[in-house]
């Protein structure tokens, strides 16, 4: 026992002794981004309507600024309660949100046993064994040996080996998070964007209705024309063959609705026809500002998750390199053991049947026909294969705001345009049916101006759906939508 009173102190000065950390020190990268975006929305603002007549034919469109601290909860500038409560149950019952969180909570149980590198291990034992030896190498007597006591040992990170292996856990713990924003971005867009499309079909079917309505009251006059002899029965085929066509497109947009509605039930993690009833009734697609501020480039560095989950894991690749690097190193393990053994049951827990051993332990791994070596170079194209990751999300990231900006601006041109066009399709299909009526036009003019008017109100009803979902891309390119809800839906959300 004296032995040990002299070996503890030893023990812990051997611990307290400063080690060094090999491998390199982690650096976050520098990627240097334009000043600005190319595409500038304030060149394609639509003005809201002036004059009374507009009102009636385009509904009025809200003028208001969004700001950064909006793309947290940026369907909320949609006003669409139904939208907002969708996206709140996509939150709480996605399989992929779910998935995503499956594995932080494995990555931070890694993260734990790289921790607990860093202590002791102590193990328990106690036997009874009984043993005679041979007649011819002993005694040939027959004993019961009793034992019981404590193994530890503790392996010292000299090198910095364990807590290299600590901080690329810790890392990957922060990219997993971020996968789990990523995927948060993801989802409140796709189930807007699925909800959109819904209402997208919705406004072509009633568009398509009320062109079948009109195409309707078209054949009967044609028809009463016809029974007084002032038409022929090609007249009436031109008019039946007309409305025939717009029926045909009718069970292709109600297609679409019911398979917008599945898509959406799933993104819920609903069974597909769980949202028949609540979005059987018509609503318009949802109104959009009309400014938009989206920041600079540098804003997406803090805001898009997917850059943040590479850059996070660079800085667990690093530190595996360290990791690697720490096994061209000794190794010093302290062991100990305390017992007590006996040959009698009944003496085991006296003095006499006490026992220990206690003392260090180091290995050095001096021939490996270059292992440890190729292992490093390993880890080290690794973390310039994560570098190059890193730089390629930053540069897609850009892309994609940029593609969504031209994309929101053009189409906001091309509506304006569909609705003056539409507008003045209307006025043709009136203009015409007055002159066939009144017998100073023939057939061919009414049909050719409610063909275009349904193509053209259909047009104009898939724009305005592509409007909101190209605004819907930009705020998901942007990093929109994840901060607010992690705090409030999602155990142990992640803070910065």
């Amino acid at each position: 026992m004296h032995y040990i009173h002299k070996t503890i102190p030893a023990f812990f000065l051997i611990i307290s002794w400063g080690c060094a950390t090999v491998g390199p020190d982690y650096v976050p990268p520098e990627k240097k981004l334009p000043e600005k975006f190319n595409t500038k929305l304030e060149a394609v603002k639509i003005d809201p309507p002036k004059s009374e007549e507009d009102k009636t034919k385009e509904p009025p469109i809200p003028v208001k600024r969004i700001t950064q601290e909006m793309l947290g909860d940026w369907w909320e500038t949609l006003e669409d309660p139904t939208l907002s409560q969708i996206i709140k149950r996509a939150v709480k019952g996605n399989l992929d949100l779910k998935l995503a969180q499956s594995r932080i909570r494995e990555e931070r149980a890694r993260r734990g046993i790289a921790k607990a590198g860093r202590f002791p291990t102590v193990d328990a034992t106690g036997s009874t064994t009984r043993q005679q030896t041979s007649k011819e190498s002993g005694l040939g007597q027959t004993n019961n040996l009793h034992s019981t006591g404590f193994d530890a040992s503790w392996e010292v990170d000299l090198f910095g080996g364990i807590q290299r292996s600590i901080e690329s856990a810790e890392a990957t713990v922060a990219a997993r998070q971020e996968e789990l924003n990523d995927t948060l971005v993801t989802l409140v867009a796709e189930a807007a964007l699925n909800y959109v499309e819904i209402r997208t079909f919705q406004s072509r079917l009633k568009a398509a209705e009320k062109n079948l309505k009109s195409q309707e009251d078209t054949l009967q006059i044609v028809k009463d024309r016809l029974a007084s002899g002032l038409t022929t029965s090609l007249t009436l085929e031109q008019a039946n063959y007309n409305l025939e066509s717009t029926k045909s497109e009718i069970p292709t947009l109600k297609i679409g609705i019911e398979q917008g509605k599945n898509g959406l039930a799933v993104l819920l993690g609903e069974f597909p026809g769980g949202l028949k009833q609540e979005l059987d009734s018509y609503k318009a697609v949802p109104v959009l500002p009309i400014e938009v501020a989206i920041g600079v480039p540098a804003d997406l560095l803090r805001r898009r998750p997917d850059i943040r989950r590479t850059e996070r894991e660079l800085a667990a690749q690093t530190a595996r390199v360290g990791v690697a690097t720490a096994d061209l190193y000794p190794k010093l393990t302290l062991f100990g053991s305390v017992g007590l053994e006996s040959l009698s049951a009944a003496s085991l827990f006296t003095g006499p049947a006490a026992a220990f051993s206690i003392g260090p332990k180091i290995t050095w791994n001096v021939f490996d026909a270059g292992r440890i070596r190729q292992n490093i170079e390993i880890e080290d194209e690794k973390q310039e294969q994560s570098l190059i990751q890193y730089e390629l999300s930053v540069l897609t990231a850009v892309k994609d705001v940029e593609n969504a900006l031209i994309d929101y601006a053009q189409e906001q041109v091309r509506r304006k345009s569909l609705i003056k066009t539409s507008q003045a399709a209307n006025r043709a299909v009136e203009l015409a049916r007055e002159l066939y009526a009144a017998g100073l036009s023939d057939f061919l003019g009414v049909l050719e101006a409610e063909r275009s008017l349904f193509q053209f109100q259909d047009q104009l009803a898939a724009s305005e759906g592509s409007v909101v979902s190209n605004l819907i891309r930009l705020y998901k390119s942007l990093g929109g939508g994840w901060k607010p809800l992690m705090a409030d839906t999602l155990d142990e959300a992640p803070r910065y």
